[in-house]
């Protein structure tokens, strides 16, 4: 995406040796080097005596931000389909460009890394005419690195990708498709100008909120935010008018003049969250402060569930729902970076039916799930939510990722080979119907893990199926912990149990007496450690004397520890959740 940015000028070229993530905005993107939020870039190229602006958004490429890419797409003519020449297609460009199919956009095909003495451009050519029907003719080879291709690729989007048909006479019609907040300006909207022209002190309305605004800046992301007079049809840009609460811009929303209402654009479907979980402030002071510092980071992740959610252990804090795992981590980095929160996140966990014989309830929060006891006597079933899986691998490691899915509850595995004619094929698909909750644990590290690094995963929601799924509570000294509570499924309980209470026994502060620690299923222990007692010398100080008044005394410290023991509470401080929560089982 930089080099074009160097070609039409809209940045300056780089140093050299230095390392300009200009599009990387985030902290979290430019730590880990990957894309996590849209980014919008409008530059200008003069061609054949004509100049063309063009607006490019660079899009994240992991499945847990599909949501950034479908919106994005829907702002767009064409996208460029871009695949390393060395590693071939990925499991995510499929879904991609199936979505991009279907919303009529022209796809430009693009093979990068051509530079590399790994490239096998003419294989991965033919590997997408046998996997999208591109002809191998289209595909432009580039590498980013050097330069080389960057303006075959910027000729072709001005030869193959129509220009927008929008009216600069017709009635104002906007759309939104992204926001985010800024303290001084309140709400600014990202919006695609389909008809008409906006300018500075315009009143405009919502079709969603029917609420009006006036502005009072708009300009185009250069890919700075550069002040202009107007936004004309096609262009896309920002607009700040005086929007103060973050729910007033809603994504997919039309924006029109006041007095000249438009039909409104059909929008997007509401982002399904498929992963739970609860944050919860450090200092249970801090909740105002997080709770709204997570209400102006949801502005530009809408994405993102939240509902109020309070824990006897741990107090008040927030229910959220993420797309998948990667996406819950990077907003809890998100949270720490942006609004320096001190936070805790409990382990993820996924929504269940919960069938009963008059109705069924939706449950992602363990301690609402039913017990054994109420399974047995009002439950009819309990359904967990499955995913349809494609993962892309090179053949050698296609039997570890089999045994991996096996290993993980897969049912219905298929496997078939990227044929590509008249050449041996070197990388196979595999799909497969998987429990969800089976991957929002390690599953993709151990992927990454079995295939160094080679293979690609991919998955979209596959309904619910009935499934054994039991709650399973830890007690210390007896008291359940509401805020460690999880659902597992049958055939793993012990092994989950045991990992988990071994956890416990390494960060829970010893006490004056001994403190079982115990994971139960109902009525059922599955698993068991015991915090020994502190230990001191209670003679120490009984200098003399009969051995009778010795031998006393000692029985009178473990009557008190026995009492103690029956009557005393294990407080377990909020450094102990931290570090349960943060690990691994």
């Amino acid at each position: 995406m930089v080099n074009p940015l160097w070609r039409t000028g809209t940045i300056e070229k780089k140093q050299k040796g230095a390392n300009q993530q200009v599009l990387d905005k985030l902290k979290v993107e430019r730590e880990r080097g990957i894309t996590v939020k849209a980014q919008t870039a409008s530059m200008t190229l003069k061609n054949a005596g004509h100049q063309y602006l063009l607006n490019l958004i660079d899009t994240p490429g992991h499945v847990d931000f599909a949501w950034e890419v479908s919106r994005s797409l829907a702002a767009c003519q064409g996208a460029l389909l871009l695949v390393d020449a060395t590693q071939g297609i990925q499991a995510q460009s499929i879904s991609v460009f199936h979505v991009a199919r279907d919303r009529g956009l022209k796809i430009i095909p693009v093979l990068n890394k051509i530079d590399l003495p790994a490239a096998q451009p003419e294989i991965i050519a033919a590997q997408m005419e046998s996997t999208f029907g591109i002809d191998p003719a289209e595909c432009i080879p580039i590498s980013a690195k050097t330069g080389k291709g960057v303006e075959a690729v910027l000729q072709a989007i001005i030869d193959r990708i129509p220009p927008p048909t929008g009216e600069f006479s017709a009635p104002l019609k906007a759309f939104l498709f992204d926001s985010s907040y800024d303290r001084y300006r309140g709400v600014i909207s990202l919006v695609n100008i389909q008809s008409g022209i906006l300018r500075k002190g315009d009143k405009i309305a919502s079709c969603h909120t029917r609420k009006k605004y006036e502005v009072v800046d708009l300009g185009i992301m250069h890919p700075e935010e550069i002040p202009t007079a107007s936004l004309r049809p096609g262009q896309v840009g920002y607009v700040a008018c005086n929007m103060k609460e973050s729910s007033e811009a809603h994504i997919g929303d039309t924006l029109h003049r006041v007095g000249e209402p438009v039909e409104p654009m059909p929008g997007f479907k509401p982002a399904k969250a498929m992963v739970y979980a609860g944050i919860y402030p450090i200092d249970s002071n801090d909740f105002p402060k997080l709770e709204e510092s997570i209400k102006r980071l949801t502005l530009t992740d809408r994405s993102v569930e939240v509902t109020r959610e309070s824990s006897t252990a741990l107090g008040q804090g927030c229910r959220l729902g993420f797309l998948g795992t990667l996406h819950m981590d990077v907003f809890r980095q998100r949270l720490e970076d942006e609004y320096d929160a001190n936070i805790i996140i409990t382990a993820p966990t996924v929504p269940y039916k919960v069938v009963y014989w008059d109705r069924t309830v939706t449950v992602s929060n363990p301690t609402d799930f039913p017990d054994v006891t109420d399974v047995a006597a009002r439950v009819r079933e309990i359904q967990e939510p499955i995913v349809k899986a494609s993962i892309i691998s090179p053949q050698e490691y296609l039997g570890d990722m089999m045994d991996l899915c096996y290993q993980h509850r897969a049912e219905n595995l298929d496997v078939k080979y990227l044929d590509v004619s008249g050449m041996a094929s070197s990388r196979a698909i595999l799909t497969c119907t998987i429990p969800l909750t089976e991957i929002v644990s390690d599953f993709f590290d151990r992927l990454k893990s079995r295939s160094s690094g080679f293979a690609s995963f991919d998955y979209e929601d596959a309904g619910y199926q009935r499934s054994n799924m039991v709650k399973m509570v830890f007690l210390l000294n007896n008291k359940p912990v509401d805020a460690l509570a999880l659902i597992v499924h049958r055939t793993v309980e012990q092994e989950v149990g045991r990992a988990w209470v071994k956890k416990l026994h390494k960060v829970i502060p010893r006490q004056l007496f001994e403190v079982p620690i115990q994971a139960a299923v109902g009525r059922r222990i599955v698993a068991r450690e015991t915090l020994s007692a502190l230990r001191a010398d209670v003679t120490a100080g009984l200098y003399g004397g009969h051995y009778e008044r010795k031998l006393k005394h000692l029985v009178n410290q473990k009557e008190g520890k026995k009492r103690m023991k029956r009557i005393g509470s294990v407080e377990l401080p909020q450094e102990a959740f931290f570090d349960i929560l943060r690990t691994k089982t």
